[in-house]
C-alpha cells in the first residue's frame, strides 16, 4: 500500500497491483461447456514446470504456458477470442470494482483473537483470563451446539471487497491503484472484475 494526492490536495490511501497483461487461453460457451464463461492466463512459466495436460491445453491455444490460469463468467455474445490480450486499459479510472483474494493465514487462535470475545477477570486468582465461556448447560442442553464459536483456524479465507474505487489506471506498467486494502499479503493473487452491486450509473 502506498499513497496519493488528489488534485484537491486530498489525500488517498491506495493498494498498487500489478494487474496483467493477461491472454485468453480457452473461450468456454454452452454449447461445449454447458456455460459461458473465458479462461484467461496470467504470468509465464517455464516449460518444464507445465504438466503434459497443460502443455497439450497451451500448445492448442497457440499460447505459451502461464502459471495461473483463472476464468471469468461472461454474458452470452460477448466477444473474445484465443489468444487475445487484456490489459489495464480496459479498465476506466474511477469506476467501482469488486476484488477477491486470499486473507493472511493466522494459524490457530483463541476465541478473543478469531471471535472478539472479552477476556474474564485478571485478579482475585482467576484462572479465566482468556479462555472461552460456558459451552452447554449441565442438565439441558449437556451438549455443545453446531456452530459454537471456538478456538481454531484463522485467516486464509476467500475474502471480496465490494464497491472500491479504481482511483489510478497506468496502462504503460500494468499498475492499478486501487483505493483502500484489498485481501491478501504481498505478492498474492487477486481477481478483479467490474462491481456487480454499486456500480455507479
Amino acid at each position: 500500500m502506498t499513497q496519493i494526492f488528489a488534485e484537491s490536495g486530498e489525500v488517498i490511501p491506495v493498494t498498487v497491483v500489478q494487474a496483467g497483461p493477461e491472454v485468453v487461453t480457452q473461450v468456454k460457451t454452452v454449447e461445449t461447456d454447458g456455460y459461458n464463461a473465458v479462461q484467461v492466463g496470467f504470468e509465464d512459466q517455464k516449460p518444464q514446470r507445465v504438466n503434459k495436460p497443460l502443455t497439450g491445453h497451451f500448445a492448442k491455444s497457440g499460447v505459451s504456458p502461464k502459471k495461473h490460469l483463472m476464468e471469468f463468467a461472461v454474458e452470452e455474445g460477448e466477444e473474445y477470442q484465443v489468444g487475445q490480450e487484456i490489459t489495464v486499459a480496459d479498465f476506466e479510472e474511477g469506476t467501482l470494482v469488486d476484488v477477491t483474494g486470499t486473507s493472511k493465514g493466522k494459524g490457530t487462535q483463541g476465541n478473543i483473537k478469531r471471535h472478539g470475545h472479552h477476556r474474564g477477570p485478571m485478579t482475585h486468582g482467576s484462572k479465566h483470563k482468556r479462555l472461552h465461556g460456558a459451552l452447554a448447560g449441565a442438565t439441558y442442553p449437556s451438549r455443545v451446539f453446531k456452530g459454537n464459536k471456538s478456538p481454531g483456524r484463522m485467516g486464509r479465507d476467500t475474502v471480496t471487497v465490494q464497491n472500491v474505487r479504481l482511483v489510478k489506471v497506468d496502462a504503460a506498467r500494468n499498475l492499478m491503484l486501487i483505493k483502500g486494502a484489498v485481501p491478501g499479503g504481498k505478492g498474492s493473487l487477486v481477481r478483479i472484475r467490474p462491481a456487480i452491486k454499486g456500480q455507479d450509473k
